[in-house]
């Protein structure tokens, strides 16, 4: 049921996925081909010799060339996305932020791919595995305080009563919290957001400036208890520890795909390209099981964020203002939802709102 939403407003946010929809597919499915192709033919050996034929130049160009054909041939993809949301109003950021914004990833991805590769071939499965876990809760405490302000500029909310307001909330629920930042968002998107990241002393609430500007105290309140929920409830924790879990999961896994289908042995880097298309079928194949996981925890933050604050009208008005400024679908197709979708639908969440509001008697 859509009545919470103009037929004008259900149309735009449909509208854009429909429009949107053939590229992201476009250039996950590419990639795949692109992997699978090299994978599974001598191409993708004779690429990881460009530097010679020593095992940790192999390694090197593999992993080099690893990221920037995925790159260069999801960049078109990305693009038409782009124009796409940027027709819908939501893109901001000209085409040279964009354009740094893609190097910057590449700064960090480039590394993050050769140490995995170089751990994978060098240190053996078992270690492999382990390491790849260690990696997985690394990333998550560093992912704050390192990775986060490569991509965005942070500032402490100014003082006044929405930011004494989200901190007494982060105290009532028992959540302690180093400060509340705001993003500069609005210099990439006009979507609304906000999170709250890091473990210990470098958690903190974080709120786009796109959303402290345009929304109402109390919705601001409302998303931020949301996502208060998900530390809550260890969401973060369990989703770091989960991580770390399938990272040494997937090595092994790869480790035995490798061991019965490679013509290569397990240390040689030849099979690299094969070992990648391994990785994003089984990727893609855990995809919608872990959206499932993920709406559960969204389901639990929004009852979270309902019990918390006790207005469901509030709730069901920010939810109303995020499909809207989102641009989302209020109802997309079933079938696009478990398999994509990592939060409930606009619509569940303003049911389950209204379902709170008047409990069966």
């Amino acid at each position: 049921m859509t009545e919470d939403f103009s037929p004008a407003e259900t149309e735009r946010g449909r509208a854009l996925r429909r429009a949107q929809l053939p590229p992201l597919l476009g250039g996950r499915l590419t990639g795949l081909a692109l992997l699978l192709l090299l994978g599974l033919t001598p191409a993708g050996a004779a690429l990881t010799g460009v530097f010679g034929d020593a095992w940790g130049l192999r390694v090197l160009a593999g992993g080099l060339l690893l990221v920037l054909l995925r790159q260069a041939v999801a960049l078109p993809f990305s693009a038409r996305v782009r124009v796409v949301r940027h027709r819908y109003g939501l893109v901001t950021q000209g085409w040279g932020g964009w354009a740094a914004d893609v190097l910057r990833g590449l700064l960090v991805s480039v590394p993050l791919a050769l140490a995995a590769l170089y751990g994978f071939y060098g240190l053996g499965w078992a270690w492999a595995a382990l390491g790849a876990a260690c990696a997985a809760v690394a990333l998550s405490w560093l992912a704050p305080v390192v990775l986060e302000p490569l991509f965005n500029r942070f500032r402490p909310m100014d003082a006044g009563p929405l930011r004494d307001a989200l901190l007494a909330l982060a105290a009532r629920d028992g959540v302690p919290v180093r400060d509340v930042l705001v993003a500069d968002a609005s210099r990439r998107t006009t979507a609304l957001n906000a999170y709250v990241s890091g473990f210990g002393r470098t958690r903190r609430i974080v709120a786009y400036d796109t959303l402290v500007t345009t929304a109402p105290a109390g919705e601001v309140e409302l998303v931020v208890a949301h996502e208060l929920g998900h530390v809550k409830h260890r969401d973060v924790l369990r989703g770091t520890l989960l991580g770390a879990l399938g990272a040494a999961a997937g090595v092994c896994v790869l480790a035995a795909f490798l061991a019965a289908a490679s013509p290569y042995a397990a240390d040689d880097p030849r099979g690299l390209f094969l070992l990648a298309a391994a990785a994003a079928v089984g990727s893609a194949l855990a995809g919608p099981l872990g959206c499932a996981v993920s709406r559960s925890a969204e389901r639990r933050a929004d009852r979270h964020a309902l019990e918390l604050t006790g207005d469901p009208a509030e709730f069901i008005a920010m939810q109303r203002r995020l499909t809207v400024a989102n641009v989302s679908d209020p109802d997309p197709p079933r079938a696009l939802h478990l398999l994509f979708g990592t939060h409930p639908t606009p619509v569940q969440r303003i049911a389950a709102a209204r379902a709170f509001a008047t409990p069966p008697a």
